[in-house]
């Protein structure tokens, strides 16, 4: 099968990213990635209206990844917007705003599709397709938990539990102090006990889960495989071949969280935009480990938008 060159764009809570791939059925090649923060839910939650700012530099940085590949001759390129659009009473300011300056059209997908098309890009991964997995993408303003077995997805649901959204309501000090991250833990697994225990546990019972493995997907797990790997780059593969124990990712957490912003910005692997959400991205995931009593934590560098980049059907021809 001939493959045909496409691009997506996402539009995330936290940041915009661009994947720019070569894709022949189910079969993805990607070309280019980049990201860009803009902080889209930054301010949102008392609200829940994006800010003019934030849909400003969303807008702008939709507009330079769409020349981007343009320039790389994608023969489409897809507008994706996920939690933050979503649950704003106000997209269409959002929408209007990348229309202007991008001329492409945005799909707000429900968190429905999210979970179904993480789950279709993730074991897109040969290695992973058979296996019984629990997928967990931590993003900016939601997280998806998806479980299934042997390619088929049988539960998939997102949460309103994201880096951006925790870190607004937990601000931490510079440097956080311990009693910020006890609240902070204590936050989320009371969330978790309460919203996802309730929904996820009875569907995982009724599973053949002896070998069930947990799979991070998204910006924090990309971090933290580069962390544990002293990976000053992105090299997909080295990333994806870390394993990391509850007792590296709760020593991740306890280290990220004891040390000021400036020298949390110095540890090889971690943006130094990212110093700050990390916070409660681990806490995510050193949680979500706890309660579930998962041992270790695999990392996919594939998701949403490997899935997307996949279908055509409505996907926006590149020219203005």
């Amino acid at each position: 099968m001939e493959a045909t060159r496409r691009a997506v764009i996402d539009v995330g809570t936290n940041s915009i990213k661009l994947l720019v791939a070569d894709v022949a059925g189910h079969e993805v090649r990607p070309l280019l990635e980049e990201s860009k923060q803009t902080r889209l839910g930054r301010g949102f939650y008392e609200t829940h209206r994006l800010q003019p700012e934030a849909i400003a530099a969303t807008a702008k940085a939709v507009a330079k990844f769409a020349e981007t590949a343009r320039d790389q001759q994608a023969a489409s390129i897809r507008v994706i917007a996920t939690s933050a659009a979503r649950d704003a009473l106000n997209p269409e300011q959002l929408t209007a705003a990348i229309a202007q300056a991008a001329g492409l059209e945005v799909e707000i997908i429900s968190g429905e599709q999210e979970a179904d098309w993480v789950f279709r890009g993730v074991t897109g991964n040969g290695a992973l397709a058979q296996e019984a997995l629990l997928l967990l993408d931590v993003g900016g303003g939601s997280t998806e938990f998806i479980y299934g077995q042997g390619g088929r997805k049988h539960f998939g649901q997102s949460f309103p539990l994201g880096t951006l959204r925790v870190m607004e309501k937990f601000p931490p000090g510079d440097p956080p102090k311990p009693d910020e991250m006890a609240a902070c833990r204590q936050w989320v697994a009371a969330f978790l006990r309460t919203e996802v225990v309730p929904m996820l546990e009875p569907v995982l019972r009724r599973g053949e889960n002896a070998e069930l493995k947990l799979v991070g997907t998204g910006g924090t797990t990309s971090i933290l495989g580069r962390m544990e790997a002293q990976l000053d780059d992105y090299d997909r593969a080295r990333i994806e071949a870390v394993r990391l124990s509850l007792e590296r990712v709760r020593w991740h957490t306890h280290r990220l969280w004891s040390l000021p912003l400036e020298e949390r910005k110095e540890i090889v692997g971690l943006p130094k935009n990212r110093a700050d959400v990390i916070l409660p991205g681990v806490m995510i995931y050193e949680t979500v480990m706890d309660l579930f009593g998962f041992a270790e934590l695999r990392i996919s560098t594939r998701g949403l938008r490997f899935a997307a980049v996949m279908e055509d059907s409505a996907a926006v021809a590149p020219g203005r």
